[in-house]
């Protein structure tokens, strides 16, 4: 600040009146003053100067898998329309579906003071999160549940999505139909199998355990080849999310015939692949939208018991999972 006075030739008082938009400075005086700033090229620090006036911080912090998932990305952006109505900015980053860095990313935000938090959870343990939500920083968890706290709570109705899936392949003709999904211990993953158990015995589809495989998208390609040729082998796929279901059709590229086959999230260029891949939608960017909204009337003083929203899916039928066994 001495340096900016010093250049302006202005008392350091008056750099600080400019700075933090006090009454009583000369119009001249504060452009001389803006000059000296823009020229030494230092920025106000809003974080520590809102800190300083008891006062928001403008930001909120969103801590997601990996943003480079267009899944996420479509969340990421609702939320940061919703943000910017509320005159703050978003600070993201992806724990890389790791508890770990989960928690990281999280104290890290809270120890930069934003006004609120929104984390799609990696594991089930945020009592690190107990603290900053009893001294009163709003915490929304979004896509999956929080363990160990009790929090605000937006999830997608995964079970009847994965249940639909099955009863649609099931209505033509398959009865021999495999799940391949992701880790175990995700909870989206488990509540889809879940679903997927639902369907067929609703359908009166056989559940073969042969028929089922989990684990990370990498493994996709070989969980295919082997519930394929199972005996007898699969005639239908239900696939467990997006990045799963492009592994399963570069794998399925070339072969003489494919299995029938519906994948949960939808994703870009599905309707124009041949055949066009049918997918239970969801809306990523209503994830980000009802997240956000709740995390803003917590911060406008909303202090009702803590809510969960389960917002639904649907069945987008294009081709790949129409054609019969």
């Amino acid at each position: 600040m001495s340096d900016v006075a010093r250049l302006a030739g202005v008392s350091i008082k008056t750099v600080s009146r400019v700075v933090n938009d006090e009454p009583g400075v000369h119009t001249d005086t504060a452009e001389r003053v803006l000059a000296a700033i823009e020229r030494l090229g230092f920025r106000r620090n809003i974080g520590a100067l809102n800190l300083r006036r008891g006062s928001s911080t403008g930001t909120i912090g969103l801590v997601l898998e990996d943003v480079a998932n267009p899944f996420y990305s479509g969340l990421t952006r609702a939320a940061e329309e919703v943000a910017r109505r509320h005159g703050r900015q978003v600070l993201t980053g992806s724990s890389d579906e790791d508890a770990g860095r989960e928690r990281e990313l999280s104290l890290e935000f809270c120890a930069r003071r934003v006004d609120g938090l929104v984390v799609v959870p990696a594991g089930r343990r945020h009592g690190y999160l107990a603290p900053e939500i009893a001294s009163g920083t709003p915490v929304v968890f979004v896509d999956r549940p929080p363990g160990e706290v009790e929090a605000d709570t937006v999830l997608v109705d995964n079970v009847a999505g994965a249940a639909e899936a099955v009863e649609h392949l099931a209505r033509h003709g398959h009865r021999r139909i495999a799940f391949l999904g992701d880790a175990p211990g995700i909870f989206t993953a488990a509540e889809r199998l879940r679903g997927f158990r639902e369907g067929c015995a609703r359908a009166g589809v056989e559940f073969d355990e042969r028929l089922v495989a989990r684990g990370p998208e990498e493994e996709a390609a070989a969980s295919l080849a082997r519930v394929l040729a199972a005996d007898p082998p699969a005639t239908a796929l239900v696939t467990g999310n997006n990045r799963i279901t492009v592994r399963v059709l570069r794998a399925l590229a070339g072969l003489p015939r494919r299995p029938a086959l519906v994948g949960f999230d939808d994703f870009e260029l599905a309707d124009l692949l041949d055949p066009p891949v049918s997918v239970v939608a969801l809306d990523p960017g209503e994830l980000g939208r009802a997240a956000a909204e709740l995390l803003f009337a917590r911060l406008g003083g909303d202090s009702s018991p803590p809510r969960r929203i389960v917002l639904p899916v649907r069945l987008v039928p294009r081709g790949s999972g129409e054609v019969g066994p």
